[in-house]
C-alpha cells in the first residue's frame, strides 16, 4: 500500500536560518535585520537606510548559501517529528535554493540526523508539489511551510493537498498572521506532528475550502 507523504520546507522549518542570517548580515555587512515581514528585503536595512530591494537581498542570499549554512541550528523537536512521521510516511524536504547547494544542504540536514530526499527549487512550490504527488501516488499529502506564497501556489497546482503554515523563528512568527491559503498554523513541532499524523490516519484529501479554525 502507498505510504502517506510529507513535503516540508527546511529554512524556519526543520533549521533555523533567519536569526543566523541576521547575525552574519551585522557582522560581515554591517546591515541590521528586522523581524517585521516574512519578506526578508523588508527586514533588511543599511544602519539608518531604506529596505534593500529584492535584487541586493538575493545577492546576499548567495553569500549565505552555502558559505554560511554550518551557523544553522536546528529547529527544536524538529528531529524527534520527522523521525515518528517517517515509520508511516516518506518524507521529501522541498528547498528554495539552487541546485548548487543540493550537495550542501543534504550534508547540512544529515548532520542534524534528517535523511530524507531533499529537492531543489527555485520560484513558487505548487507545481513540484504536485509532481511529487503524482510520483510517490500518495493517498494523503501534507505540506509544511513558512511562506504564504507557496501556500497560495500549492493550492491552485495541487489543492487536495493539506497545507500547514509554521514559523519555528519566534521573533518572527510574532508578527506573521497564518497563511490565507493554510488549513491550519502551527509553529512547534511537537503539536504539528500530532497534526500532520491526524491527517495521515484520516486518509482523506483536503477540502477545497480553509475551514478548520486558525492554530496559533
Amino acid at each position: 500500500m502507498t505510504r502517506p507523504l510529507l513535503i516540508s520546507d527546511c529554512d524556519e522549518v526543520l533549521l533555523h536560518m533567519v536569526r543566523h542570517f541576521a547575525t552574519w548580515l551585522d557582522e560581515a555587512h554591517d546591515i541590521e535585520f528586522r523581524y517585521d515581514s516574512w519578506e526578508l528585503a523588508k527586514n533588511m536595512r543599511r544602519r539608518g537606510g531604506a529596505p534593500l530591494t529584492q535584487e541586493e537581498m538575493f545577492g546576499y542570499l548567495g553569500g549565505f548559501f552555502p558559505a554560511e549554512m554550518a551557523r544553522q541550528t536546528l529547529v527544536p523537536h524538529a528531529g524527534q517529528a520527522l523521525a515518528a512521521l517517517a515509520e508511516r510516511a516518506d518524507i521529501v524536504i522541498l528547498t528554495n535554493l539552487e541546485d548548487a547547494c543540493h550537495t550542501h544542504r543534504v550534508a547540512q540536514l544529515e548532520r542534524f540526523g534528517i535523511a530524507h530526499r531533499v529537492e531543489c527549487n527555485r520560484g513558487g512550490k505548487g507545481a513540484p508539489v504536485a509532481r511529487l504527488v503524482e510520483e510517490h501516488g500518495a493517498p494523503v499529502t501534507v505540506f509544511v511551510d513558512d511562506l504564504p506564497h507557496h501556500h497560495e501556489s500549492v493550492a491552485r497546482h495541487a489543492p487536495a493537498v493539506w497545507r500547514l503554515h509554521m514559523i519555528a523563528e519566534p521573533a518572527l512568527a510574532a508578527g506573521v498572521p497564518r497563511a490565507p491559503q493554510a488549513h491550519a498554523r502551527i509553529d512547534d513541532w511537537r503539536d504539528a506532528r500530532n497534526w500532520i499524523a491526524a491527517r495521515f490516519t484520516e486518509g482523506l484529501a483536503a477540502p477545497a475550502g480553509q475551514d478548520e479554525p486558525a492554530r496559533a
